[in-house]
């Protein structure tokens, strides 16, 4: 004797098997031949690539991100430290991504310092922030020959206080493109 199990299995397989059967179709009449229609040829429209979105603003100097506003071009130091900020790695890394696309322009980092210091002392200072970012910037792939660096030390100053905010102000690289 069957038991439930299996005798509710093979009901169903034979119940599949049932409609299965049921609904396949053969066809006895013959499908008319249609005649084709005869179209003069028609030429095929040239496809337009779509243009790749600008990383610059209309003035061919100025850095865009994908929405088309302008990215940052100035990264900030601690006091007496060229050590990159991690919170300017991401803009650093457009930058970079900017420039291996570009390859016909060029970039020159600007190192900044607060008038604390000697002004050789300064100059030194400028210059080791200035070449950190072009170390990341190589890194990231761009070529050296499109990377300048310059130290202006203590002597362009982007606030002319002597506070510690006019000084955290003035601790900066800038890219300027070119």
């Amino acid at each position: 004797m069957l038991s439930s199990n299996r005798l509710s299995g093979l009901i169903a397989l034979l119940l599949a098997a049932i409609v299965i059967g049921g609904c396949s179709s053969t066809a006895t009449a013959p499908v008319e031949q249609q005649e084709p229609v005869s179209e003069p040829p028609v030429a095929a429209a040239p496809v337009a690539e779509p243009e790749e979105p600008s990383d610059f603003a209309d003035d061919g100097v100025t850095p865009i991100d994908a929405n088309g506003r302008p990215l940052s071009r100035s990264f900030y130091f601690g006091y007496d430290t060229a050590v990159l900020n991690p919170a300017d790695l991401a803009a650093l890394e457009m930058h970079a991504q900017i420039l291996r696309r570009n390859a016909d322009k060029s970039v020159v980092i600007e190192g900044h310092c607060d008038e604390r210091g000697t002004r050789e002392y300064n100059l030194a200072l400028g210059e080791r922030r200035a070449e950190v970012v072009k170390s990341f910037l190589t890194s990231a792939g761009v070529r050296s020959r499109q990377i300048e660096t310059v130290s202006f030390g203590e002597e362009t100053p982007a606030d002319p206080g002597h506070t510690e905010s006019a000084w955290a102000l003035n601790r900066r690289a800038v890219l300027s493109y070119r």
